[in-house]
């Protein structure tokens, strides 16, 4: 059943250049359907012509009755001075104001009607009162937000935190359409697993811009890519989509060169034609060749196809002689007393090593890739590099000195090139034209990064460092930045949250979280068995410990219906049969809370917190015993 449908959409932002050009396609109830296209393509136009944000210039969009659509933006435009907690509580207002209600009918039971009460418990029940706290839980440490975050203004967060929060409030929502941009910005490994899952599990329907390669293969049933601002189609994930695109290329390329060859053929027998009528003077063979000359326009129906052209450049590397590149003893260092990085030891060897520093966002990841290079003093420790190191750095946030120059001035300052020299290496990272003489300020962050690869490329290193440098980048600039490492011969230090990334470079990886784990001669794909295999052996030691105590300490709880005598007056039926129902449920949350706590067995902060969660919960669950038990007497 069609629930998007959308008709010849076409939108244009200023004369002459149109984003969306006889867009059609309809999304079925259910689907989970990516937007792919270059930066620019119009893929966050679309999504906001879909929720009603931007009227198109031409075309319509229907969306099926009654539907409810929730929007994550790339960038957060909402300002609230409310606490996060509650901005992602009001996805459950009626649940909560329904049993507030409920609480005031249970304090004054003697004076309500059945039905009244009845009427109520309905209504509470129906909007998932007995439920939604531990969904609340769920969903929210699912996508990292602890309750310290919760506790805080909502426009206290940065940009990031905030997308995070909306993505949550959204799916709290239970909304029956899901249009996410960029979803995976700002969210750590643990966290895009998580969003998977549950995307995998969505009743609804979903349409995603990502750029992240791992989320799409794992989230996306078929893709839309936007061209030019035309749309095709393929009905697979990201995987599928790289293959059939090369193969609708290779197809398309084959129907071409054969139309071509076609065409030559008849350019020659029209040309021969011509020559002979003119020769012996015929009408009739010139009267032919005007034929064929129509036939050869009947051929030629095919474009030539043509693959957008790629940044042609590697870096270039310096030999390096030496067991290590880098050591590092017992680094420390702490913001406003609280410790960041604690006694961190390890070290780098030569011979093309590829480290991935992985962890949660918040552990402390860019500051210590900082004070490995001596950009951020450490409170203790060393830091020692080898005497041959040439070490280049992107950081994540790229920042110019002097952001009024133009590109140009930037290469001819920076590198000490020559003016032909700029033109041609910013013409080889697709500066072309007049966006050369753009000013830095004008460049996007995608852009900025571009550049400053740009310079860096021109150094001879042997030692990269990259914080997260896929981010902001379309599809085809990761691919290319990715053949670009590949092809450089020295030392690689890496934080990224681009799981397609690490598990193509990393063959040593550091993780930081409670503490700092080294696992060396070790890929992403090993990293990723080794922590399931710890989850699995934990949640059975925890399984074993469980049986163990209920053999040794049974506990027998008697039901309610056991207890009930039948001297009591209807409204004291009526409250403890309340009690019941809400200590049933209550109870199966309980009882839910031993599966969630085996899955954060290697999460010491999120188990923590799921055990302080039970244990409040049982602390719930025994006051309500407790009342039962004061009405059964």
């Amino acid at each position: 059943m069609a629930l998007i449908t959308v008709s010849g959409i076409e939108k244009s932002f200023e004369q002459d250049r149109v984003v969306l050009q006889d867009v059609s396609f309809q999304v079925d109830t259910g689907e989970r359907v990516a937007i792919l296209g270059d930066n620019g393509a119009g893929k966050t136009t679309l999504l906001r012509i879909l929720c009603g944000e931007l009227q198109p210039d031409k075309g319509s969009v229907s969306i099926a009755k009654g539907s409810r659509i929730g929007y994550v933006r790339q960038m957060n435009t909402l300002s609230t001075g409310e606490l996060v907690e509650d901005v992602l509580k009001a996805a459950y207002r009626v649940a909560i104001e329904k049993g507030k209600e409920l609480e005031q009918l249970h304090d004054r039971m003697e004076t309500v009607s059945a039905a009244r009460y009845d009427e109520v418990l309905r209504s509470f029940e129906a909007a998932g009162g007995y439920d939604w706290q531990a969904e609340y839980a769920r969903i929210a440490n699912g996508l990292n937000i602890p309750p310290e975050m919760r506790s805080r203004r909502f426009d206290s967060l940065s940009g990031g935190e905030q997308t995070r929060v909306n993505l949550a409030r959204m799916i709290m929502e239970k909304t029956d359409i899901l249009l996410l941009d960029e979803p995976t910005n700002h969210l750590d490994v643990e966290s895009m697993e998580w969003l998977e899952d549950y995307l995998l599990h969505y009743r609804g329907t979903v349409l995603m811009v990502s750029h992240d390669r791992y989320f799409l293969d794992a989230a996306a049933q078929r893709i839309i890519e936007i061209k030019h601002g035309k749309t095709e189609f393929y009905s697979g994930n990201y995987s599928y989509y790289v293959q059939e695109k090369e193969l609708r290329f290779q197809q398309q390329l084959l129907r071409y060169n054969q139309e071509q060859a076609k065409v030559k053929q008849l350019e020659f027998q029209i040309a021969r034609l011509k020559a002979w009528g003119s020769v012996y003077d015929n009408p009739a063979l010139h009267k032919k060749a005007a034929a064929m000359e129509k036939r050869v326009e009947r051929v030629q129906q095919t474009d030539k196809p043509v693959k957008e052209s790629r940044m042609q450049a590697n870096f270039a590397s310096e030999s390096f002689r030496a067991d290590r590149v880098l050591t590092a003893e017992h680094l420390s260092k702490a913001f406003d007393g609280r410790e960041i990085i604690h006694d961190f030891t390890a070290y780098i060897r030569g011979g093309g090593e590829r480290v991935a520093l992985i962890g949660p966002n918040g552990v402390g990841k860019s500051t210590l890739l900082k004070m490995l290079l001596g950009l951020l003093p450490a409170d203790s420790g060393t830091v020692k590099t080898g005497p041959s190191v040439k070490c280049a750095y992107l950081p994540q946030q790229v920042v110019f000195e002097h952001p009024e120059r133009t590109l140009y001035d930037t290469m001819l300052y920076e590198t000490d090139c020559t003016p032909q020299e700029a033109r041609d290496r910013l013409g080889a990272f697709r500066f072309t034209g007049e966006d050369q003489f753009k000013t830095v300020s004008q460049l996007s962050g995608g852009e900025r990064s571009r550049l400053r690869l740009c310079i860096l490329m021109m150094s001879r290193v042997n030692f990269l460092v990259l914080d997260e440098p896929t981010n902001h980048l379309d599809l085809s600039s990761r691919e290319w930045i990715e053949e670009a490492v590949d092809a450089f011969e020295g030392t690689l230090l890496f934080v990224s949250h681009d799981r397609y990334f690490t598990r193509r470079f990393a063959n040593h990886i550091w993780e930081l979280g409670e503490g700092f784990t080294d696992y060396p001669d070790c890929d992403w794909e090993r990293y990723r068995r080794i922590k399931a295999l710890n989850r699995q052996n934990a949640g059975k030691e925890k399984q074993e410990k469980k049986e163990k105590t209920e053999k040794e300490m049974p506990r027998e709880r008697e039901t309610a219906a056991d207890k009930r005598s039948s001297g009591r007056n209807p409204a004291q039926e009526r409250k403890m049969k309340a009690l019941e129902k809400e200590i049933e449920k209550q109870e199966e949350e309980l009882a839910a809370y031993d599966e969630k706590m085996e899955e954060a067995a290697s999460d010491y902060i999120l188990l923590q917190q799921l055990t302080a969660e039970k244990e409040e919960l049982q602390a719930r669950i025994n006051e309500m015993y407790a009342k039962w038990e004061e009405l059964s007497m």
